[in-house]
Parts: structure tokens; C-alpha cells; sequence
């Protein structure tokens, strides 16, 4: 790594980004995606993931994607050959049910190629990340764990995110050296209590205004019928308030908290640590005005919606070097490999770490 082996005591995320360059590039992609019937939309990603990392920098350095469109339409077209699999076979109820249980069991694998993919076309500082997380440990954290917490009625959920994030961030490095995440399951059950505040005072309040007005049962015959009905439509409507200001504003809550936690206690190489400032108050203001004005102006203001977030996300995260950050190794680098022959591994599964 290029540098001065000299290190402060706090370097703050930056995004550089601006809603003008992006929404070149964002037109640009929708259009060629439009015109090509979607084949561009692997090169779009690409794109779009190219000028979120290069503008994303710390201790002055940035961030960079090197995946290529291609690699991207190739998985794509792996998922699609697998969905047009399913239809052409679902007619069979055997078949059918052997390849959803086929699936089921598939999907940890996917994850886990798609996590590495990810992280080995990513890269802070040319040093590219690594993800050694292993198909056994993630069939126990999508599959076990949630089985287990159904069975406390989901009072145990906390400990199912933690492990979660214990896994992603455990298993990904920089280079050679490895990240480190471990919390005590307090902080998730406070997140958890405080999205179920905010859901359930919601609720309570939007409830107290309808009154009588709101009949969820008819509101949900009026979605499978298409009625036209006005009643219908009002019910509609509500349900649609509160999907907005309850549901969506409590995950958003739990979202923030969470990723507050796992910074907090997130190290790489035991020295480095890291610390998130996000305010699920501030976080939910963001997302939901973000998504109003993008249907406000039919979605031209996509752009600027994403920008927003991601600068305040930036802004609101800070690396505390414990050391010089010009000895990290690039893993093939210290391999010997300059290519690797893991680099084949596909991306188009659409799975991205959770912090």
C-alpha cells in the first residue's frame, strides 16, 4: 500500500459524490438498460457501484469495484436459466418440490459465493477485501437460528441478528488481515424494544384517528378483487399509511441501531476500530423523504435520493487507526497469485453485507 506510515487518531468517511455527475450516469444507465430489454442493467450495476466506491473515501483514500458487466450477466443468466428450470418443470409435482427443496438448500451456497464475489471486487486503497465465511456457517445463521427464534415466538431475534452480523463481519477481510465483531446482546434488544415503540405507538395513533373508518378485511378483499369501491380504496389507502409511517420507519429504526452497534465494536487486526454516529431518528427522516420526493418527481430525483443517504451514512462514520495503514496485504499478493484462481466465482444473486 502507497503512503506515509504516519497515522491519526481519527479519520472520518467522506462521500464526494455529487447528484449532478450521478444522474449523468443514472439516465444513462436506465436508457441503455430500456433499449437492450435489460441486458444493460449488469453494466449499469457496475457503474453505479464504480462511482459509489470511488467517491467513497477515508484517511484519504478511496474505495473501487473491478467487477465487469459480463460477470454480473453471467449469474444473472444462471438465476434466469434456474427460473425458466422451475416453470418448465413445476408441472411435474415431484419435480416441483424437488427443486424448491433443491433451492432451499442452494441458497446459503449462493449466498456465500455472492459474498465473496462481492468482496473480492472491492477494494480500499488497491488492497482487495476477502470473504471466508463457510456454507456451514451460514446454514446456521439463515436457516437454524431463525428456526429457533420462531420458536421463542421471535422474542430471541436479537441474538439471530447478532449472529448474523458476527458471521458477515468475521468472515471478511482486507487483504490478509481479518475484521473482528463481537457485542453483547443488550444493544439488539434495545433496538428491537425501540422499532416495536415506534411501530406499536404508531398503530395506536393512526387507529385512534381512522376510528371505524379502517376495515382491514375489506380492505384486503379490495386488493384481490381490483374493486373500485370508495370505502375500499380509503382502507386501501390507510394500509398504505401504515406500511409507511409504522412499519417501514420502525425497520429503519432497528437498521440504524444495529449498524450503530456493530461498528462500535467492530476492529480490524484487533487495532483499528471503527464508530458509527447514525441517528435512527434522523436515518428514518432521510429514507422516507427520500422515497416521497423520488414519487413525487415519477423518480427523477433517484439520484439525489441516493446521494443523500449515502453522504450521511459517510459522514456519520469514523475510522480510529490504532497503527500505520500502510501495512495491509493484498491476500494474492502474499499468495504469490497475481490473478487467484477463486476470481470465477459469479456474482448476480443480489446479496450484499448488511452494514
Amino acid at each position: 500500500m502507497q503512503g506515509s506510515s504516519a497515522f491519526t487518531s481519527r479519520a472520518g468517511f467522506e462521500f464526494r459524490g455529487t447528484a449532478r455527475e450521478f444522474f449523468g450516469i443514472w439516465i444513462v444507465n436506465l436508457l441503455l438498460s430500456i433499449l437492450t430489454l435489460g441486458i444493460y442493467s449488469a453494466w449499469a450495476k457496475v457503474r453505479t457501484k464504480k462511482y459509489f466506491y470511488q467517491n467513497t473515501y477515508v484517511a484519504g483514500r478511496n474505495f473501487d469495484y473491478h467487477a465487469t458487466g459480463m460477470q454480473i450477466l453471467i449469474g444473472r443468466l444462471i438465476v434466469i436459466a434456474g427460473i425458466v428450470a422451475y416453470a418448465l418443470l413445476s408441472t411435474n409435482e415431484i419435480a416441483a418440490v424437488v427443486m424448491i427443496l433443491g433451492l432451499i438448500a442452494l441458497i446459503p451456497y449462493l449466498l456465500v459465493r455472492s459474498l465473496r464475489f462481492n468482496a473480492r471486487m472491492s477494494s480500499w486503497s488497491n488492497i482487495r477485501f476477502t470473504f471466508h465465511g463457510s456454507f456451514g456457517s451460514a446454514l446456521k445463521v439463515y436457516y437454524l437460528y431463525p428456526f429457533l427464534a420462531a420458536l421463542s415466538l421471535y422474542t430471541a431475534w436479537p441474538f439471530v441478528t447478532r449472529a448474523t452480523q458476527r458471521f458477515l463481519a468475521n468472515s471478511h477481510g482486507l487483504g490478509t488481515t481479518r475484521f473482528n465483531f463481537n457485542s453483547a446482546i443488550g444493544p439488539f434488544y434495545k433496538a428491537l424494544v425501540a422499532a416495536i415503540i415506534w411501530g406499536l405507538g404508531s398503530l395506536m395513533i393512526l387507529f385512534a384517528i381512522a376510528g371505524t373508518n379502517l376495515d382491514i378485511p375489506r380492505a384486503l378483499q379490495a386488493f384481490d378483487s381490483g374493486s373500485d369501491e370508495v370505502a375500499a380504496l380509503i382502507d386501501v389507502g390507510l394500509i398504505y399509511v401504515i406500511f409507511l409511517v409504522a412499519i417501514v420507519p420502525a425497520a429503519l429504526i432497528y437498521h440504524a441501531m444495529v449498524r450503530n452497534t456493530v461498528y462500535n465494536n467492530l476492529t480490524l487486526d484487533g487495532t483499528h476500530s471503527f464508530h458509527s454516529s447514525v441517528s435512527p431518528l434522523k436515518l428514518m427522516w432521510i429514507s422516507v423523504s427520500n422515497f416521497l420526493v423520488v414519487i413525487l418527481t415519477l423518480g427523477l430525483m433517484m439520484p439525489w435520493a441516493h446521494l443523500r443517504r449515502a453522504r450521511y451514512l459517510a459522514a456519520h462514520t469514523t475510522l480510529y487507526p490504532g497503527g500505520s495503514l500502510d501495512d495491509f496485504v493484498d491476500e494474492e499478493t502474499a499468495s504469490g497469485n497475481a490473478v487467484g484462481d477463486a476470481y470465477g466465482d459469479l456474482e448476480g444473486f443480489g446479496i450484499e453485507v448488511a452494514v
